[in-house]
């Protein structure tokens, strides 16, 4: 439950400028999620959420409002190291496993990050495929997530 719902608060706050959190438990209150502010502001350190210089909406940590150029792989590691569960490679295809519907906010956290090894992410419910530049590549992201990897 937890996941989904911070999964859908990063959904939500690079769809629209969300300006506070009774506006986030609005949103959330409309996709089926009750939430409460002290769960909502947990869940924003969580994920690391700023507010926007420009207009005071949440977004994530590094993004265009400015930040360190160092945050979306801060919030790769700190993602990665609550949702990964395994990882896997196939070529130039890596296989990351999640717990239940902890996939999306970890693809998008790869996402962001930009990471150099990789291509892009599909994600579903509780496995993302990452598709690396090359074989080598993906052999280096497989060392990169395993030392996230909770044991």
């Amino acid at each position: 439950m937890k996941s989904r719902r911070q999964g859908l608060i990063l959904e939500l706050i690079d769809r629209e400028p969300l300006k506070s959190q009774d506006a986030l438990r609005r949103r959330l209150k409309t996709h089926g999620f009750e939430a409460t502010q002290a769960t909502i502001s947990r869940d924003i350190k969580d994920l690391g959420l700023v507010k926007r210089a420009i207009d005071g909406a949440y977004q994530r940590p590094g993004g265009n409002g400015g930040g360190s150029p160092r945050a979306p792989l801060d919030a790769l590691e700190h993602t990665a190291a609550e949702f990964l569960r395994t990882v896997e490679r196939v070529k130039q295809l890596v296989i990351v496993r999640t717990g239940a519907g902890q996939a999306q906010p970890l693809a998008v956290a790869m996402d962001h990050a930009r990471l150099p090894e990789a291509v892009g992410t599909i994600a579903g419910d509780d496995t993302i495929l990452v598709i690396a530049r090359d074989d080598r590549r993906a052999a280096a992201l497989v060392r990169r997530l395993e030392r996230y990897v909770v044991r």
